[in-house]
């Protein structure tokens, strides 16, 4: 039996093996700064934003796959940057089974995938749960119904503070997906495919989304993530999308 093996897909120093695509921007440039590595923490900051104008960014890491265990920390910090929409106040996400950077529109939001949205509290006592289920472009099945809804909430608590939160992600293709948050399950679904809004990259409808990249998102609040590591559960490795 093949042992369990982590692999850091962040090595805490530089965004190698990272790639950066902001909306509105091309491939590979950084604007503002957005994606920086600081103090072994990958950086998602608005400090040289005036207005954050709809630069909806997307950090992919460069393999894709298909079957795999991935884990990291994550935490909000500080302020919405000005101008950055009220929904996306502490939110982010990390996309899975994601189109690669490079098939990306130059104005497109969003990367046809499947999100792991991430949410922190707003108000005490207000129910906010976080590591829920996104899907742009993307439906799944969850308890044999096809759910074409955008977001489905996950069943996790509310986090208000600036504490660092463990996600974990549990992926078998197009078979089985788990989110996870300090070990706890919140929330599984099954057989994503292509569909419904924000299908910008020409699949065809209904086809099964079974493998893609990995990618980190900003969406107008501050946030960081460390300790990102996958656990590849391919018996071969994919080539990418």
């Amino acid at each position: 039996m093949q042992a369990e093996v982590w692999k850091p897909l962040f090595n805490g120093k530089d965004l190698t093996n990272w790639k950066v695509k902001i909306k509105g921007y091309p491939l590979g440039e950084n604007f503002g700064n957005t994606f920086r590595v600081e103090d072994g923490k990958i950086i998602v900051d608005y400090s040289a934003y005036d207005e954050f104008d709809n630069r909806f960014g997307h950090l992919f890491y460069d393999i894709p796959h298909s079957s795999y265990r991935f884990k990291m920390k994550y935490r909000f910090v500080g302020t919405q940057a000005k101008g950055g929409e009220t929904w996306a106040a502490k939110n982010s996400g990390v996309m899975i089974h994601s189109q690669s950077a490079e098939s990306m529109g130059v104005n497109q939001d969003f990367p046809v995938s499947i999100e792991a949205q991430l949410l922190g509290g707003l108000n005490e006592g207000e129910s906010r749960p976080t590591a829920n289920l996104c899907t742009p472009g993307t439906h799944v099945m969850i308890n044999d119904t096809l759910v074409t809804e955008h977001c489905v909430n996950s069943d996790s608590k509310t986090f208000y503070g600036n504490e660092w939160i463990d996600l974990e992600l549990l992926v078998y293709g197009d078979s089985l997906l788990v989110h996870y948050v300090n070990g706890e399950e919140v929330l599984r679904y099954s057989k994503p495919i292509i569909g419904g809004e924000y299908n910008e990259f020409g699949q065809k409808e209904g086809s099964p989304l079974s493998f893609g990249h990995i990618a980190l998102q900003s969406e107008s609040h501050p946030i960081e993530f460390k300790e990102i590591e996958l656990m590849n559960l391919d018996r071969e490795n994919n080539k990418g999308l």
